[in-house]
């Protein structure tokens, strides 16, 4: 209940846009009945819930960070707007799988430069997933213009390109 008193003031009252929670930090899946109020309470703000997906950089288990948990969140909470960073990776596919089933999944890129994206994220950004695919940079780790080197040889159109930079989070995220 603090975590849920917390989130509202942080919302209502510092205008945060979404929370961001790693479950790698506390060695949870998504699917931990723990991290249920969060996901109701952030459904019934309207804001999104972000988290992180795939392998952790830390020397930590990454096993909590498999996409395929979020499947199970995304249908318990088909409100909940859910947004994974950091690709997936090494389970891109699964993310994109989670993806395509789920209306209110999105992925973003922060910790991945564009010349490290996977092939299968790249067609799937060109293709049914141009509005599922948020750009992101983890910054200060990451500056932005290091993370978009590159951007031109993915041979996005312009409406994908202005989608994945900028329109998908305006939408996902109320701005």
């Amino acid at each position: 209940m603090q975590a849920v008193k917390e989130i509202r003031r942080c919302v209502n009252e510092l205008g945060f846009k979404a929370i961001r929670v790693l479950p790698w930090l506390w060695e949870l899946p998504p699917t931990d009945r723990r991290f249920y109020p969060v996901y109701t309470i952030c459904a019934d703000l309207g804001i999104p819930f972000c988290t992180q997906i795939g392998h952790t950089g830390p020397l930590m288990s990454s096993e909590v960070g498999r996409p395929i948990y979020i499947d199970q969140v995304a249908l318990d909470f088909p409100e909940l707007v859910i947004v994974g960073g950091h690709i997936g990776y090494p389970w891109t596919e699964e993310a994109i799988a989670v993806a395509t089933k789920h209306e209110n999944f999105y992925i973003d890129t922060s910790a991945y430069t564009v010349k490290r994206y996977p092939t299968e994220l790249v067609r799937f950004m060109k293709g049914r997933g141009r509005h599922k695919v948020l750009f992101g940079t983890n910054y200060p780790m990451i500056m932005p213009a290091k993370a978009l080197e590159g951007l031109d040889n993915l041979e996005l159109d312009e409406e994908t390109k202005q989608l994945f930079l900028e329109g998908n989070a305006r939408r996902v995220f109320n701005l």
